[in-house]
C-alpha cells in the first residue's frame, strides 16, 4: 500500500522552512502532494498559481528526491483533496506552541470528518523564526530575504518588489 500525504499551506511564499518540511516528509512518504490553499484570512501577496510555480521550481532547484505533486486547492474542505488523491495524512511543520496550538484542533476534526491522521513536524533550528508574512514584511520594506528562501523565491521578489 502506498503511503501518500499532503503538505498543505499558504506558501505566500515559500520559505527555506517550508522546503526543510517538504524533503523531510518526501523521505517518509511514498508520494507527497505540497498544496497550496486559499486562506481567505490573508492578504495574499503572490497569486497562487504564481505560487505553485516557484515550489515546483524550488523543489527542483533543491533536489528533493521523491515524488511530489505540486497542486493547489481551494474548493471545499482539505480533507476532500485527500480523499481525491488517496492521502491518509497531512504534514504540518510546527516552529512553536503557538502553531501547536492553532493546528492540534484542526488535525482533531480532520480525523473525525475523514480519517485524516496529522503528523507535526518540529523545523530545523535555522529556520524556527522564518515565516512567509515575515518574508513578506522585509520584502515590502526592501530588505534581503535571501537568507529565508529559496535562491528562486528572492530573484522573484525581488525583481517584483523593485520600482
Amino acid at each position: 500500500m502506498q503511503r501518500i500525504a499532503v503538505v498543505p499551506g499558504s506558501f505566500d511564499p515559500v520559505t527555506r522552512g517550508h522546503l526543510d518540511v517538504i524533503e523531510r516528509a518526501a523521505g517518509i512518504f511514498d508520494e507527497l502532494h505540497v498544496v497550496v490553499v486559499h486562506n481567505p484570512d490573508k492578504n495574499a501577496l503572490l497569486p497562487i498559481a504564481q505560487r505553485v510555480a516557484l515550489i515546483e521550481r524550488a523543489v527542483a532547484d533543491a533536489g528533493i528526491q521523491g515524488r511530489i505533486v505540486v497542486a493547489s486547492w481551494s474548493m471545499g474542505l482539505l480533507v476532500d483533496y485527500c480523499s481525491d488523491v488517496g492521502a491518509t495524512v497531512l504534514v504540518k511543520g510546527v516552529r512553536s506552541q503557538i502553531d501547536v496550538a492553532y493546528e492540534t484542533p484542526m488535525a482533531i476534526v480532520n480525523r473525525h470528518l475523514a480519517g485524516v491522521e496529522t503528523v507535526f513536524l518540529l523545523p530545523d533550528p535555522g529556520n524556527a523564526h522564518v515565516s512567509s508574512s515575515l518574508v513578506r514584511q522585509v520584502a515590502a520594506l526592501g530588505g534581503d530575504v535571501a537568507p529565508y528562501v529559496p535562491p528562486v523565491v528572492a530573484e522573484y521578489l525581488q525583481s517584483a518588489m523593485t520600482p
